[in-house]
């Protein structure tokens, strides 16, 4: 009976998911572009579980019309040991802040949000605010038990020598420890955490982070970077940071 309703709440994603592309097509939120809104501010889109940086493609395109400077995490299909992929993280961090002359908005998709929480808290200095996307950053194992059996089958070919995968360390151990630690202190940037009701994979209490302004939005999991909702919150607070940044380049 369990698998029966895990499978249907998968197939409710899909379908929801479908309908939320088209939904954002026709909404103003994507049609009505202003190409200096942005003002050359970098945006880091960290993907999802399993998921490589074209899954937030359209998220970059909306970025780009309206005058940002996204850039992909690089860090392939985030499966693999979080403190390495943090480590690619802040790396990146800092090489889109050199290039765009400031500090960086970090996106995050699910896990995505977890590990950009992780470098934000790491370097408060590069980052210039943080969105979460559908992210269980109150407590990463609770996620779905379909995703977290899909992680648990990972550190068994990672223990069978397949490299670039999670290993036993992200689910106990030392490693496992700091970065709870870590995902668990305070914020020092400005961050928005956006969640669902309906998300089938993240419960929904799993994003309310404290240090973060947390917003709700009818959307899917998998649906995020599609859903009219997120875009619509997305907007306004990251005008508040462009402009944050515009007050403080003219008292330089």
């Amino acid at each position: 009976m369990r698998a029966l309703r895990s499978l249907h709440s998968i197939a409710r994603e899909h379908v929801g998911t479908a309908m939320l592309g088209f939904q954002l097509m026709a909404h103003p939120v994507w049609r009505e572009a202003d190409p200096d809104e942005g003002a050359g501010t970098g945006v880091l889109l960290v993907p999802g579980f399993g998921a490589a940086d074209a899954a937030l493609g359209l998220t970059s395109t909306w970025l780009t019309h309206r005058g940002y400077r996204p850039a992909g995490a690089r860090i392939g299909f985030n499966l693999g040991c979080t403190t390495e992929l943090v480590d690619r993280i802040e790396r990146r961090l800092e090489e889109h802040a050199e290039v765009t002359g400031g500090r960086v908005v970090l996106i995050g998709h699910s896990r995505g949000g977890g590990l950009a929480r992780l470098a934000a808290v790491r370097r408060p200095d590069l980052v210039r605010g943080l969105v979460m996307l559908g992210s269980p950053v109150v407590d990463p194992m609770a996620a779905s038990p379909n995703v977290m059996l899909a992680a648990r089958a990972l550190t068994r070919l990672a223990a069978a020598g397949v490299p670039g995968l999670m290993d036993r360390e992200c689910f106990s151990g030392g490693c496992y420890d700091d970065n709870i630690r870590t995902l668990a202190s305070p914020l020092r940037v400005p961050a928005l955490s956006l969640y669902s009701r309906t998300d089938a994979v993240v419960p929904w209490r799993l994003s309310l982070d404290p240090s973060a302004e947390c917003v709700e939005v009818r959307s899917t999991h998998i649906g995020m970077g599609l859903a009219p909702d997120v875009y619509r919150a997305l907007r306004p607070r990251l005008t508040s940071w462009v402009n944050d940044r515009a007050a403080v380049s003219r008292v330089g």
